[in-house]
């Protein structure tokens, strides 16, 4: 069951930037952001000031506490393993995160860097032990994001977390919107212009507010929090100067090219 208030006639496109050594949230309409006050989850108004997105540094669209991820979460992704029972979590960090234009390192001893183009939750209020009927309440909108993740490390470690963790192995953005049916969306991935995933939201094994439900169970989840919903299809490697676009229906396009690879 969806919450009445989860989906809304008036979709709102918030984008998080610099201008002039200071950072501020807005509201992004055409090519020009309105500057916000207050608190960006909880009816910020205008102060009046605007300025042309070109003319700013676009920043990953929270500054959150946590960022949790979930793994094997389509059917087109996980082939002829189990179906998991519940949401497979893991985390990245916010030093993982960067936004739209930033570029994705390549580290050294980094041999198989893969994409994976998802749909990332913005989490806008405090959720604690909420039911899946209550958990749209919670979720304040979405945005673009890639789980960059190092298979080799990833398979090889105790642990994913150097993986998926890593600096710049959470690429978001450029805005978080609000007021979308975040639960059938075109989410498509493409590297070089080439699409390499395609497919709709819908087909998630856990929907949105199952996650959400599932995880505040154990972690309380606060506002600007973030979580990335799973990647669909298949993955690929990518190499230095690979130029990631993960494109989410009626939200926006993130795109992030490959650093070249650490001496």
């Amino acid at each position: 069951m969806i919450s009445k208030n989860a989906f809304s006639d008036t979709i709102k496109k918030y984008i998080r930037y610099k201008h002039s050594d200071t950072i501020s949230y807005g509201i992004l309409e055409g090519d020009t952001i309105y500057q916000l006050k207050g608190n960006v989850f909880n009816s910020p108004h205008r102060t009046g000031k605007k300025v042309l997105v070109k003319q700013v540094e676009v920043l990953p669209p929270t500054d959150p506490k946590k960022v949790i991820a979930v793994g094997y979460n389509y059917k087109s992704h996980i082939d002829d393993l189990p179906m998991p029972k519940e949401p497979v979590l893991f985390t990245k960090l916010p030093t993982s995160l960067i936004g739209h234009g930033g570029h994705i390192q390549y580290f050294a001893d980094a041999r198989n860097l893969h994409f994976e183009g998802e749909m990332v939750l913005v989490i806008g209020k405090t959720a604690t032990k909420v039911s899946v009927d209550e958990a749209p309440d919670y979720i304040f909108a979405v945005t673009p994001g890639n789980d960059v993740s190092e298979r080799n490390w990833q398979d090889n470690d105790v642990q994913w977390f150097r993986g998926k963790a890593s600096d710049t192995f959470g690429p978001v953005g450029p805005v978080m919107v609000s007021g979308v049916n975040y639960d059938n969306l075109q989410l498509r991935t493409r590297v070089n212009g080439k699409t390499k995933q395609s497919q709709r939201t819908k087909d998630m094994i856990f929907s949105s507010a199952e996650i959400v439900s599932y995880i505040s169970q154990y972690v309380t989840l606060e506002p600007g929090d973030l979580v990335f919903t799973g990647t669909p299809g298949k993955t690929g490697a990518i190499q230095p100067g690979d130029v990631v676009e993960v494109d989410l229906e009626k939200v926006g396009l993130l795109r992030n090219t490959v650093s070249q690879k650490e001496n």
